[in-house]
């Protein structure tokens, strides 16, 4: 499975791509940070953001797109800057017809790090620890969109065996797991 992982911002949306499957060693394929002026008009910052993402979306094709969901903020005017450059990750993604999943921070660092109340340095040491890397990525925003992917490749298995049993139980018919009925 080939994740883009996105954490959304305005001045800077950090992302990157990982490749694996749940239980193995993962592999990261690229991390960076589409960055966009702090003065620009917000119209053009949003374009940035669009081009950023259909360059990664263009190199790496992942198979699915993870954003971290956002959530309420103390400052309005960040989270709606979150909120906007986190809309273009998902209208590139589906454009493109690839799925979108979005997480929580706590849920990212929760499986990335055991702890759902992790800093940023621990996410960033377990990122490094998890992808082999000789250090963290830096900024922070490029490490965190690592974390997103692998969060997605360990949570995706038992995150689409709950929807198809719940699909199945709405249709009034077990689930089937690989041919076999539940």
């Amino acid at each position: 499975m080939r994740v883009l992982g996105v954490d959304p911002g305005l001045t800077r949306c950090g992302v990157g791509v990982v490749e694996g499957v749940a239980g193995r060693p993962l592999t990261m394929l690229g991390v960076g940070v589409v960055r966009t002026p702090a003065d620009a008009d917000l119209s053009h910052r949003l374009v940035a953001v669009e081009q950023g993402i259909e360059r990664w979306l263009d190199e790496h094709r992942p198979e699915f797109v993870a954003v971290e969901r956002v959530f309420s903020q103390h400052n309005v005017r960040t989270v709606m800057g979150t909120a906007q450059a986190s809309a273009v990750a998902m209208l590139c993604a589906a454009r493109r017809g690839i799925p979108v999943a979005l997480h929580t921070p706590s849920e990212v660092k929760a499986a990335v790090t055991g702890s759902g109340r992790a800093d940023k340095a621990q996410v960033g040491a377990m990122v490094t620890r998890l992808l082999r890397l000789a250090a963290p990525p830096k900024p922070a925003d490029a490490a965190d969109a690592l974390a997103l992917a692998i969060c997605h490749i360990w949570r995706a298995p038992a995150q689409n065996r709950l929807q198809q049993a719940v699909a199945a139980h709405t249709a009034g018919q077990p689930p089937t797991t690989k041919g076999r009925t539940a």
